[in-house]
């Protein structure tokens, strides 16, 4: 298939299961793992890059269950230039109806001196071999030269060329840095088109970083110039700066078709339930003034926004929140409120939850329902982040009572954990009752991760309202991101921090390989 003959289609390739995952502070079990494979598949992505088989046995089990159940999207695993590597990817993705390899190596100077300490002959020819290998197992093959922006331009066309010969019917141009700017990539793009003699028989993906905040405008360009395929990941999730925003490349396309007449399959309205779900699966809270999913997105306070947009919202609205799957409310809930408005608000906020999972948020509204006079989305958005999304979780909190003030010195905490199914208490103080209630569960769970922040803020206005509470612990490089609610201030915090050390669990089981990905 030529990328310049499908004029119009754009390939989504999400890797917010893989590159997302890496982001420091990010970890995912498998059941979360799944779910977002399916909010994914639901919205119409093209291609799922469901991880890094690899890494880990956890890793190639979340690739290999997900490859189970999805039937209408690609799904993909990614493998260095190794033949351990492609032979672990291609039976983890066995079982896929729609299965794809992504392999990979660096061919930037800097990268192959360093990194690989490989001649540029022999990372050539490492190209052939892996393509050739992966070819073997399926007829759908992406390759990627790593640092792609820092390379030569001759040696990016050989590798190109070649690894197109070998079979890959993918070639994917990384800016794995977030080093390139719009015009130059333009350039960098188009010259492959001119000088590669085999580009037809591919279609040209990109995968930007956002290092200098370009990533998604680097996408585009790169689309504009002939890429048809872009990688990209919800809400920007990734490595340091995280990758492009796919919210932001589908939306830019479909809001921009005027001078970027291209189209995808993803199907918008479904936009904020797979950002919601992301944050609350990762604890990576969405900044307020994201675009397109961020809470600011469409608000408007200036009085001549707000009165522009209600005499017509194309004054200051460039795009509906219908569009991106948000609606105004119409259902105010309360405690009287019945099981059949709340699976409606559930439906209104983009949550699509089984009977067991309903039951479970409908009781936790009811007792927050009881503790405020109004629920607010917002808090039935943490409700349902902090207490449903989380399963499987090896410790949760069962019982919390602190003793604290100018009267109780010093504070002390009782604290009852569920771990591995057992039930454990313990009593002790510290220097306040957050610092006693997390050495409570220190001597619960032993662990030797350091708090590297702790961050309270209040989910809506009012001396009733939730707080939301982040906990981020650091242990042998791994650092874990856990989120809290409860109208409790020191019970939000202790549920941020079982979250966090939940993760933590999970992110032990991984290895992180040699070689980053592209």
């Amino acid at each position: 298939m030529s990328a310049r003959s499908e004029k119009n289609q754009i390939v989504i390739f999400d890797t917010t299961l893989r590159d997302g995952e890496q982001s420091p502070g990010a970890s995912m079990n498998l059941d979360e793992k799944l779910r977002i494979a399916e909010v994914l598949e639901g919205m119409g992505v093209d291609v799922i890059e469901a991880g890094f088989p690899i890494a880990s046995d956890g890793d190639f089990e979340a690739v290999n269950e997900i490859a189970k159940i999805v039937k209408n999207s690609t799904v993909c695993g990614l493998a260095r230039a190794t033949k351990i590597d492609i032979d672990r990817c291609a039976e983890a993705v066995k079982p896929a109806k729609s299965p794809r390899i992504h392999t990979f190596i660096a061919t930037s100077p800097l990268h192959m001196e360093f990194k690989l300490q490989l001649e540029p002959d022999e990372v050539l020819a490492q190209v052939i071999e892996s393509v050739t290998r992966a070819r073997s197992y399926t007829d759908d093959v992406e390759w990627s030269a790593e640092d792609a922006t820092r390379t030569e331009h001759d040696f990016l066309c050989r590798c190109v060329e070649a690894a197109i010969d070998a079979g890959a019917g993918t070639v994917n141009i990384p800016d794995t840095v977030g080093y390139t700017v719009p015009e130059e990539f333009t350039g960098l793009i188009e010259m492959l088109f001119d000088r590669v003699p085999n580009i037809d028989k591919a279609v040209v993906s990109v995968h930007c970083h956002n290092d200098l905040g370009l990533a998604v405008a680097n996408s585009l360009a790169a689309v504009k110039a002939g890429a048809r395929q872009v990688e990209c990941t919800v809400n920007g999730l990734g490595e340091r700066a995280g990758n492009a925003a796919m919210e932001e490349i589908v939306m830019a396309l479909k809001t921009r078709s005027d001078v970027m007449p291209f189209t995808s399959g993803v199907k918008t309205e479904n936009i904020m339930k797979a950002s919601r779900l992301v944050s609350g699966v990762t604890g990576f809270a969405v900044q307020p003034n994201k675009a397109i999913v961020g809470a600011n997105a469409f608000a408007h306070e200036a009085g001549i926004h707000q009165d522009g947009v209600l005499k017509h919202a194309g004054t200051y609205e460039i795009m509906t929140p219908e569009s991106v799957g948000l609606s105004e409310s119409k259902l105010v809930l309360g405690k009287h409120s019945g099981r059949h408005a709340f699976i409606e608000k559930l439906r209104e906020l983009g949550y699509d939850l089984g009977d067991n999972a309903i039951q479970i948020a409908f009781k936790r509204f009811k007792d927050l329902a009881d503790l405020k006079k109004e629920v607010f989305d917002e808090d039935i958005i943490a409700m349902v982040d902090d207490e449903v999304i989380r399963t499987n979780d090896q410790i949760r909190m069962i019982a919390l009572e602190v003793l604290c003030g100018t009267k109780h010195q010093p504070p002390k905490a009782e604290l009852e954990l569920e771990v591995d199914g057992e039930t454990l208490s313990c009593t002790g103080i510290g220097d306040g009752p957050v610092d006693a209630a997390f050495n409570c569960i220190k001597e619960l769970v032993s662990h030797k991760a350091r708090l590297q922040l702790y961050q309270v803020h209040a989910v809506t206005g009012g001396s009733d309202a939730q707080a939301e509470v982040t906990v981020r612990l650091e242990e042998d490089g791994r650092t874990v991101d856990g989120r809290g609610a409860d109208t409790d201030t020191m019970v939000a915090s202790v549920k941020a921090y079982v979250n966090a050390l939940n993760k933590l669990m999970v992110k032990r089981q991984k290895t992180a390989p040699d070689a980053l990905s592209a």
